[in-house]
């Protein structure tokens, strides 16, 4: 049967949206950070030659300088500000979060509330400057030894006045998103990424269809990419939404003096339990060395710099077996060590008195969870690695003139699905809000007839 609560949601509309004051003064708040976020993307880093910068990012628009800028919203092809995103960010808050499941002392941490959430939060903050400081010292001495900088610039003022601008540009986009996830709606992080890789869609569609009039890319290529960009969002949204349920069982029991009816639920279990993230870890671990081999590649480049150009670029062998392999990797260590632990969601059924129908509780639970999770993610471990992957065989064989990746589509697909089902929350408790306002109008309308009645 259907829920009272699930009814209501069913039946809540959109039009309602301009009625909660609340959610929309949010969504106007949030917006308003995404633009300043926007505008920030257009700041050159100071020294940077805007002519050369520009000519070198259209020779490596279709390579990994493609993949950077999308992640960037096109800050690194403009050499903005906020040229290294927020991915420094997403790499250690990932780093800490596996950190926290391995340390003893990280987990106890975890364990302590607000207060070691405080911490972690902290610590995941000094994670995000360290990596921002590695990643800006790179970029900025492979721009130099590159030849994008202004003629006559010392080489350790740029540096200085370049790592100073992209860490200072990186700490203020973490902030952005702190106050998106606390004062806006949906996941500020998330939405930073997504705007950014949704501002480069339309400047990218029409470059393709620009390339499909002039001849150079057939109408059948065409169609079929259009196709399969569709076909692949579908996908996408089906297995995010798909789940295995464990049927639970809880006995009846006394609780006082009452007596409670035993009941039955099930617990649901995600193709996917770990989401985006081993995509985006995947990505990142990618991003750094070949983006500096990439900006080397017109100065002198060493041994390291052109094996990894050789092997490591889009498109190659080493790089997709890499990709995937990560992919794998992340899937499996994130669900079972952050996402979803056996052990704890055991002793949780078992403190609840739930039982699975059939498994001891207890630790024979914990190994039918982890038998069960661990075929489910064959098939979510996959499917990652197949969206991740599809798009980079379709660049090799079609020369999309542009960057077109699994893990872009993996975010806008799920930042849009958590976006709306938080919109949703909001209007479904606002809907509830002038339900019990209307019921105690009602209340007192009827004290006073019935006062009225016994004056009489």
């Amino acid at each position: 049967m259907v829920s009272a609560a699930e009814q209501m949601a069913a039946n809540t509309s959109w039009g309602t949206l301009f009625k909660a004051s609340d959610l929309r003064s949010r969504i106007l708040f949030t917006l308003g950070l995404l633009i300043v976020y926007r505008l920030g993307t257009f700041i050159p880093v100071p020294g940077i030659d805007g002519a050369a910068l520009r000519e070198f990012m259209e020779q490596a628009g279709q390579g990994i300088g493609g993949m950077v800028s999308m992640f960037t919203g096109g800050a690194l092809g403009r050499m903005g500000i906020f040229a290294l995103g927020i991915m420094p960010y997403i790499s250690a808050s990932i780093i800490v979060q596996l950190l926290t499941s391995m340390v003893p002392a990280l987990e106890q941490l975890k364990k302590e509330g607000e207060q070691g959430r405080k911490k972690i939060n902290q610590y995941t903050r000094f994670g995000t400057v360290a990596l921002a400081t590695l990643q800006s010292y790179g970029l900025a001495v492979s721009i130099f030894g590159g030849d994008l900088v202004q003629p006559d610039l010392p080489y350790w003022f740029f540096v200085t006045s370049c790592m100073v601008t992209l860490i200072g540009g990186t700490m203020f986009l973490m902030w952005l998103g702190e106050q998106i996830t606390a004062r806006g709606i949906g996941n500020g992080i998330s939405l930073i990424i997504f705007v950014g890789i949704i501002a480069e869609v339309p400047a990218a569609l029409a470059q393709f269809f620009s390339q499909g009039r002039s001849g150079a890319i057939s109408p059948a290529v065409l169609i079929a990419v259009i196709l399969m960009v569709v076909g692949t969002i579908m996908f996408v949204v089906f297995m995010e939404r798909a789940l295995r349920k464990i049927h639970i069982q809880y006995p009846r029991r006394q609780v006082g003096m009452k007596m409670y009816d035993g009941g039955s639920s099930h617990l649901p279990v995600k193709v996917n339990p770990a989401g985006v993230i081993p995509a985006i870890f995947a990505s990142s671990l990618l991003l750094l060395p070949t983006t500096i081999s990439t900006f080397s590649a017109q100065g002198s480049t060493g041994p390291v710099m052109s094996w990894l150009l050789a092997f490591f670029g889009p498109g190659q062998p080493l790089y997709l077996l890499f990709f995937a392999g990560m992919i794998v990797f992340f899937a499996y260590f994130y669900t079972f060590n952050v996402s979803f632990k056996p052990d704890e969601v055991a002793d949780n059924l078992k403190n609840q008195s739930g039982f699975v129908p059939g498994v001891r509780p207890g630790k024979k639970t914990a190994e039918y969870l982890e038998y069960v999770v661990n075929r489910i993610l064959v098939l979510g471990a996959a499917y990652l690695a197949a969206v991740c992957l599809l798009p980079e065989f379709l660049r090799g064989q079609f020369t999309i003139p542009f960057y077109f990746g699994g893990t872009s589509v993996l975010i806008v697909v799920s930042v849009t699905m958590d976006t709306i089902q938080q919109v949703q929350s909001h209007l479904l408790a606002h809907q509830y809000e002038g339900l019990i306002e209307r019921s105690q109008l009602s209340g007192k309308g009827r004290k006073r007839k019935r006062k009225g009645t016994t004056r009489r």
